[in-house]
C-alpha cells in the first residue's frame, strides 16, 4: 500500500456525483424553484456529504493502521 490517501472512497464519491441522481441531488439543492424542495433537496445533499466524509476518514484510519503494522514487521497471528 503505496499510500494512505482515502482514494477509494473518493472515487466512489465522484461516481455517485456524476451519476444522474448525484446531478439531480445538486441540480435541486441550488437551483431550484421552491423552497421546500431546495431545503430538503440540501438536507440530503448535506446528509450524503457528512456519510462520504465518514467513510472516507474510515478509509484512512484502516490505512494508517495497516501501514504502521507492515512498518513493524508484526504478524497476523
Amino acid at each position: 500500500m503505496p499510500t494512505r490517501w482515502p482514494w477509494l472512497s473518493l472515487l466512489l464519491l465522484i461516481v455517485i456525483v456524476i451519476s444522474p441522481l448525484g446531478r439531480e441531488i445538486i441540480h435541486d439543492a441550488f437551483f431550484s424553484g421552491e423552497a421546500l424542495s431546495r431545503n430538503i433537496a440540501q438536507f440530503m445533499l448535506y446528509i450524503g456529504l457528512g456519510i462520504a466524509v465518514l467513510i472516507a476518514v474510515l478509509e484512512w484510519l484502516v490505512r494508517l493502521v495497516i501501514s504502521r503494522r507492515r512498518a513493524r514487521g508484526a504478524s497476523t497471528r
